[in-house]
């Protein structure tokens, strides 16, 4: 009888939102307490403000990983020049609004070959660290130049999706970063490949992005007058159709015709 009643008592507490735990006896299941969501709301504390989990030009760090020849040669997942013009649209996002920047190679010399040069030369002196390991987060290197910016939110890119991008990315989640990775800037052996990495990253806590999604992120709100200009450029000379359509709007409506 005392089962059937507890679980009768489970039952009206469903139907009328009454917690059974406080009616049932020991032993019965325990009533999830109120979610952090609810406690913590309160609509007098509600503003027209950003929310932390932006990204923003003081908050973020950008790690290219393996942008080589070797590397695109047995890329598969999808159009390689679509990579490639992410990947450099991405780069030019960050010296727009002036990012912090790590670029790093895979057996440069002796295997992958030479970072992409339209990538290279949108930072030219740039110091670029060539590794053994295909894990970036296991070059000091590399983790001395991300801890040296002073910066949480890691936005990564690169090849090949399934191991150079999910090593660092797991490593760097683990050790309490902030990771965002641009999937269209990256590319796996086989579409298979990037699409099961992007959702490993994503499950382990990783926020899957694309480049233009970070650039309109980094500008967000039009009136910001000092990164206007370089950010329609961008987005006139690598945004494909969005970039004709600013191109139709500043020759119609003028110069200053907004995103």
């Amino acid at each position: 009888m005392s089962a059937s009643k507890n679980r009768m008592q489970g039952l009206l507490g469903r139907l009328f939102g009454r917690p059974a735990a406080r009616h049932a006896r020991r032993g019965s299941l325990p009533v999830p307490a109120e979610t952090e969501e609810t406690v913590m709301f309160n609509i007098a504390n509600v503003k027209a403000a950003p929310s932390p989990d932006l990204l923003t030009p003081d908050n973020a760090v950008m790690l290219f990983v393996d942008h080589q020849p070797q590397m695109f040669f047995g890329t598969g997942s999808g159009d390689r020049t679509a990579i490639i013009n992410a990947t450099v649209g991405l780069a030019k996002a960050a010296k727009a609004f002036s990012v912090p920047v790590v670029l790093t190679t895979v057996a440069a010399e002796s295997f992958s070959g030479p970072l992409l040069p339209q990538l290279a030369e949108v930072f030219p002196g740039e110091e670029i660290i060539d590794r053994t390991t295909m894990n970036a987060w296991e070059d000091s290197a590399v983790v001395e130049a991300i801890k040296a910016t002073g910066r949480r939110k890691i936005v990564i890119s690169g090849l090949w999706t399934e191991v150079c991008l999910v090593l660092p990315v797991l490593s760097a989640l683990g050790q309490g970063y902030e990771v965002y990775v641009v999937a269209d800037a990256s590319g796996g052996v086989t579409p298979q490949a990037h699409e099961h990495a992007i959702e490993r990253m994503g499950r382990a806590g990783a926020v899957p992005v694309t480049w233009i999604q970070v650039l309109l992120e980094l500008q967000r709100d039009w009136a910001r007058a000092e990164t206007y200009l370089p950010v329609m450029e961008i987005v006139k000379e690598h945004g494909g159709a969005y970039g004709l359509g600013v191109v139709y709007a500043q020759s119609v409506i003028g110069a200053h015709a907004a995103g």
